[in-house]
């Protein structure tokens, strides 16, 4: 299934969070923290500053990071369990569970990087001469298919995915691909930054290709081809705004005729030689982009996309290789794209490179120790008590017609809430795992997924399947499935825990829970029926006056400066900011009714409001290197999180009641922007 996550933050994926680096196997401070704030700093100016001023000035990002904030901090400590546990199971021992063996084992030959280094590019070596022997353009077609097998999506992806008019059926969907670059402007803009990235590129594919043995010239040749042929594509690919469309990246083609609008790739030896069942349709995100590929496939010598299939590989496999290839590849995706300094030590990547292959498996483990029943429980009250804000609101909106307030709170009772882990775990006993071969072992798991996804077309929906692993420090909205998911990884203090009191838990974690529960109705999520169908149920009234609304907020984070002469995208985030602005409001309502029957107490001279929305702006405080801040301006469609914070509570009156702001200070907008 091509799973559509609409996550709450991005940046938790891409870096680590809160303290400083030799602290980061304590605890993460409670939130709000009183060492966190700056107090010379006016909470109506700036209130990211007044709320992370003390934070940012005692912390650096750590060498092997491209940012360094509260969440990063959480998924280090994250680590820090799943490396006691693989540890522990990565131990010889004949009583060892079937888990204990597959992810301690799978673990184990990650860390033998003795061995790794032995084997050096071993492992890619027979399909690097599979390449090598191929004889024309049609053998190259043929070879896409051995590489999707193994998760190397060259040239397109394939993937299951529900079908979006039918909810409750598995597609094949085809979709564009087969870039280097993080994004198909890295290939198109000409802006100095951009052309130093591809000149940085083209010399990092060069690298590459000459650790696989290939003379300087040669491969100085074949990088300015892969570089021609990948540009051919970006010109063909959907830009990354339009592609928030869900309108514009589902059309039901049928097989024949896309045989007709991409004849260069032999599509039925290919469905079968991957693994495909028997298709007449399959949902094709961007025909223009198959009538793209098709033209650069015509207009390439055989020996260029071979050239590009040997690139491909070795950077697929990078991570699994010896030294050198980590190294390269380190040099040009951190450090020059993201400004990172230092490789991560290798039992971090080994155990982000389990969680990757194995989670469920892994995950099993994690939240025993991590995730009780009282935790799950107090989660989901919260979340039901979000819920009847949300339905309290849309039943009050002055500017929705009756038609589509009904649907709208249709939509809101079907909303599936999954809290923790998953109720069925995915079964990993088809895959060898052997202790002694990481880059078997990882060939392996990805054939294993790629297949388990495949198989899934054709068949009912799996609506008990999670889109990402227990331990994730994430969370995210499925709108074809119209269900919120919250992994135990990111139910952890400071976001959320047991042991603290309203304030914090509304203000961190009630928030995200209202961040993906607003999704549900934001410029994407509002496209999508109860059933998870992509359907129009707007009147063109409705339509219109949310266009006007949400155009406020573009209009707004379009003038917020990421880095100097770098401004934020105010269509990219759109739906993020929509999110935040709505889910902070929710649960900020939740909270006051939370508080109604309590005595109002003041904690070190704060108001329970006033911690409430500490809370949610320290969640946000984080470091990032500016090398990373511009990347994520192209490609992240969150805001930076100055501005996540910053830029939400301008628009909330419920905040600047609570910090006396007065008419004409900066945190307090004129006209205030509202959606939800």
């Amino acid at each position: 299934m091509l799973i559509r996550l609409i996550v709450l933050s991005a940046y938790l994926a891409a870096s680590v969070f809160a303290q400083a680096p030799d602290e980061a196997t304590k605890q993460t401070a409670p939130i709000p923290n009183p060492a966190s704030i700056d107090k010379t700093a006016d909470p109506c100016v700036d209130f990211y500053q007044y709320a992370c001023g003390g934070w940012l000035a005692a912390n650096t990002i750590p060498s092997d990071r491209g940012s360094w904030g509260t969440g990063e901090k959480l998924m280090e400590e994250n680590r820090l369990v799943l490396r006691e546990i693989l540890e522990r199971a990565s131990q010889p021992d004949n009583s060892r569970s079937k888990v204990d063996q597959e992810i301690g084992d799978y673990y184990r030959a990650c860390m033998d990087e003795d061995g790794v280094n032995l084997r050096g590019y071993d492992p890619i070596k027979p399909e690097l001469s599979r390449i090598s022997g191929l004889t024309d353009k049609r053998a190259v077609g043929d070879e896409i298919a051995r590489l999707h097998r193994q998760g190397n999506q060259v040239f397109f992806e394939l993937s299951s995915e529900t079908d979006p008019k039918d909810a409750d059926r598995t597609i094949g969907a085809a979709s564009e691909g087969g870039l280097g670059l993080p994004d198909r402007d890295f290939y198109l803009n000409g802006d100095e930054r951009t052309m130093q990235v591809r000149k940085a590129y083209v010399e990092h594919v060069k690298k590459m290709l000459q650790l696989i043995g290939e003379s300087v010239e040669s491969a100085a040749s074949d990088a300015n081809a892969v570089l021609s042929f990948e540009t051919l594509l970006a010109k063909s690919s959907l830009d990354r705004v339009s592609r928030r469309d869900p309108e514009k990246t589902h059309h039901s083609l049928a097989v024949s005729e896309l045989v007709k609008t991409c004849s260069a790739v032999p599509w039925m030896s290919y469905f079968e030689s991957v693994g495909a069942p028997k298709m007449e349709t399959l949902d094709v995100d961007y025909p223009e982009f198959f009538r793209g590929l098709n033209a650069a496939i015509e207009s390439a010598s055989a020996a260029d996309l071979k050239a590009y299939l040997r690139w491909h590989l070795v950077h697929s496999a990078a991570s699994v290789l010896s030294q050198p290839f980590v190294d390269e590849d380190f040099a040009f995706y951190s450090r020059t794209l993201n400004g990172v300094r230092e490789l991560r030590v290798r039992w971090k990547r080994c155990v982000d490179s389990t969680d990757s292959a194995l989670g469920d498996a892994l995950g099993r483990k994690y939240v025993d120790g991590t995730f009780g029943t009282e935790g799950k429980q107090r989660t989901l009250n919260m979340v039901h008590k979000i819920e009847a804000e949300m339905k309290q609101n849309l039943a009050g909106l002055d500017w929705m017609t009756p038609a589509t307030q009904k649907a709208a709170l249709t939509k809101l009772e079907a909303i599936t809430n999954r809290i923790g882990y998953p109720d069925k775990w995915r079964d990993y006993s088809s895959v060898r795992i052997v202790r002694d071969d990481f880059a078997g072992d990882w060939l392996r798991a990805s054939e294993f997924e790629v297949q388990r996804d495949l198989r899934k077309i054709g068949k009912p929906v799996d609506r008990t399947e999670w889109p990402f692993s227990t331990p994730t420090v994430n969370a995210g909205y499925e709108p074809t499935e119209n269900s919120i998911n919250f992994p135990a990884g990111i139910l952890q203090p400071p976001l959320y825990s047991n042991a603290s009191d309203d304030a914090a838990n509304y203000g961190a974690g009630g928030a995200i829970i209202g961040h993906e529960l607003t999704h549900g109705f934001d410029d994407e999520g509002r496209k999508y029926d109860a059933q998870g169908n992509i359907r129009d149920w707007w009147t063109k009234k409705d339509a219109d006056e949310f266009q006007v609304r949400a155009k406020c907020l573009i209009d707004e984070y379009s003038k917020f400066e990421a880095v100097p002469a770098v401004q934020v995208n105010g269509e990219l985030t759109l739906g993020e900011n929509i999110a935040d602005l709505g889910g902070l409001r929710l649960a900020f309502l939740a909270f006051m009714d939370a508080l109604q029957g309590k005595e109002e107490t003041a904690v070190n001279g704060y108001t329970p409001e006033q911690r409430f929305f500490l809370s949610y702006g320290q969640a946000w405080c984080q470091l990032q290197r500016p090398e990373m801040t511009r990347m994520r301006v192209r490609t992240d469609p969150h805001a930076p999180p100055r501005y996540r914070t910053n830029g939400v509570l301008e628009n909330m009156p419920e905040f600047q009641r609570a910090f006396s702001c007065g008419a004409g200070k900066q945190m307090v907008a004129a006209p205030a922007c509202r959606v939800w």
